[in-house]
């Protein structure tokens, strides 16, 4: 009797836990998991145009027209400009802005609260803004034309050579304070008395920084590094409120190809079949990510 009482106490407290995560898992369930499962079983379906009709199976017919669609191929090669034009920069850039901004100066504050401040500027907001900078007859073009003494300026949303860069500026201007802050969080954990021995040994100036910051902040760099990548990957708001894909889909990016499939053109099917391959490019981005950092904790 008493071993049976014994039993049921750790299985409740085995079971207690999951009580408490249970509420959770429901919402999780009826708001992401179960939406992801249908849309997986969408993207083997023809579900569009008339969303009163069932979905018809089709097997891998949206995969087939996606190898052959020309616009995704140009979505996907952008998306990809975008994660080598934007990641490297919002890897990189806050981390010195954090070692900037670290330091124990009077008004230092200000600094990092000017920095912070595009992160909690609506993107909305920031886009409009951007959109008025790079206008015909915006301030860019008004200091190239008086510096340079040029007629007509840059077509910086008009032009596709230029576009999809300028929507990366936004991109990275928007980022910059908040890795910035992830560094800073880091940085402030790094024990003084490293610096000063480094300094006995003689590194000094940047080179203790190569020397200390960069190897304790790796953790950091990865995480950062992950972060940026998945939304670079998913970049939506600047291209919708920018350039809409535009011009010649030379900004349109996948999501926004997602959204034109499935709210404008209402191939609900074949924009759940681009959905699947985003989620898989992400999930192996993250695993390859974790790989790394996985191999670079074992090397150190």
């Amino acid at each position: 009797m008493q071993k049976t009482i014994s039993a049921n106490r750790v299985l409740i407290q085995r079971l207690t836990p999951y009580l408490f995560l249970l509420p959770a898992l429901l919402i999780l369930g009826l708001t992401v998991f179960l939406p992801a499962m249908q849309a997986f079983y969408l993207s083997f379906t023809r579900y569009e145009y008339d969303l009163t009709q069932p979905p018809q199976w089709i097997g891998l017919g949206n995969f087939k027209r996606l190898m052959g669609d020309r616009v995704f191929w140009k979505t996907l090669q952008n998306t990809i400009l975008y994660l080598i034009g934007v990641v490297p920069i919002l890897v990189t850039a806050p981390l010195a802005i954090a070692i900037l901004v670290n330091k124990k100066l009077r008004g230092m504050n200000w600094f990092r609260a000017a920095f912070y401040t595009p992160v909690v500027i609506s993107m909305v907001v920031a886009g409009i803004a951007w959109r008025w900078l790079y206008a015909e007859n915006g301030l860019l073009n008004q200091i190239i034309k008086s510096v340079f003494s040029v007629k007509e300026g840059i077509g910086w949303l008009t032009s596709p050579q230029f576009a999809l860069f300028s929507v990366m500026a936004v991109t990275i201007w928007k980022g910059l304070g908040y890795y910035m802050v992830i560094y800073l969080a880091g940085l402030q954990a790094i024990p003084a008395d490293l610096y000063e021995a480094a300094a006995i040994d003689g590194s000094d100036g940047i080179s203790k920084h190569w020397d200390i910051t960069v190897p304790l902040m790796k953790p950091y760099i990865v995480l950062v590094a992950v972060i940026s990548a998945i939304s670079a990957t998913k970049v939506f708001e600047e291209i919708y409120i920018m350039t809409q894909g535009g011009p010649r889909n030379s900004s349109k990016t996948i999501v926004y190809y997602l959204y034109e499939q499935a709210f404008q053109n209402l191939e609900i099917s074949y924009a759940c079949t681009i959905g699947l391959v985003l989620f898989l490019a992400i999930l192996g981005l993250s695993i390859l990510n974790l790989k790394l950092s996985a191999g670079r904790n074992s090397i150190s």
